[in-house]
């Protein structure tokens, strides 16, 4: 029995466009402003020095600070700084109400009836928790933060390695064989599964599969006992 689901997001419970279209092009728009107008924030300053460490450069100024994000955004590199920024980019995004965070409403319902059974839920994913917390304040179905009983984000390690999942194993209170992961990436479901997870893949878009892992369309054809 299912004790615990931790959920990918991105193509996974919300739409992979609505990062690409939608965010991401937020923050490359704002990024340039945000962070010479920020850059004295104590929070701001610190992801501006993990940046100049990632670039292995202490002196590199704020232009090429500036330029090595941008550069990671079109990349579509996972650099924990950047996360960090993009999702104090976003926050105003969202406060402002420039736009919201997209939910599958098969993902809602499902997330609610798995509350509701008392499955523990959890989210990693590659974006910032700040990040993750933001589209769930601020979601197409409204706040649902109290859904989660917490977040994980790269800060744990990247998605597709086993030590990531056998970290968050670490912080959660069920044995790996009770706790389900999603997600719509099979490298991050062989990751999981190496850790002990089960695990089911969310085809939405097309992703590859694998004979390895379940798959699903969406949440209507969810069966924990085939799992």
């Amino acid at each position: 029995m299912i004790k615990a689901i931790v959920t990918d997001i991105e193509g996974t419970i919300t739409r992979i466009s609505f990062v690409k279209e939608i965010l991401f092009p937020y923050a490359v728009k704002h990024l340039e402003h945000f962070v010479r107008t920020h850059q004295q924030r104590e929070d701001v300053r610190a992801q501006i020095h993990a940046v100049r460490n990632e670039l292995d450069n202490p002196d590199a100024s704020i232009d090429e600070v500036i330029a090595a994000l941008l550069g990671w955004i079109k990349a579509d590199k996972k650099v924990t700084p950047l996360k960090q920024l993009q999702g104090y980019i976003w926050q105003s995004g969202y406060e402002e109400g420039d736009f919201t965070g997209h939910l599958y409403p098969d993902a809602y319902e499902f997330l609610c009836a798995q509350k509701a059974n008392d499955v523990a839920l959890y989210v990693y994913s590659s974006g910032s928790v700040k990040a993750q917390q933001l589209l769930f304040a601020h979601s197409d179905f409204g706040d649902i933060r109290h859904l989660f009983s917490d977040y994980f984000d790269t800060r744990v390690g990247a998605k597709q390695q086993p030590l990531s999942y056998q970290a968050i194993l670490a912080q959660l209170p069920y044995p790996p064989e009770k706790i389900l992961f999603l997600s719509d990436v099979v490298a991050e479901l062989d990751a999981a599964k190496a850790a002990g997870m089960k695990t089911l893949q969310l085809w939405r878009d097309a992703q590859p599969q694998s004979e390895h892992h379940p798959v699903i369309e969406n949440f209507n054809q969810f069966e924990a006992s085939k799992l």
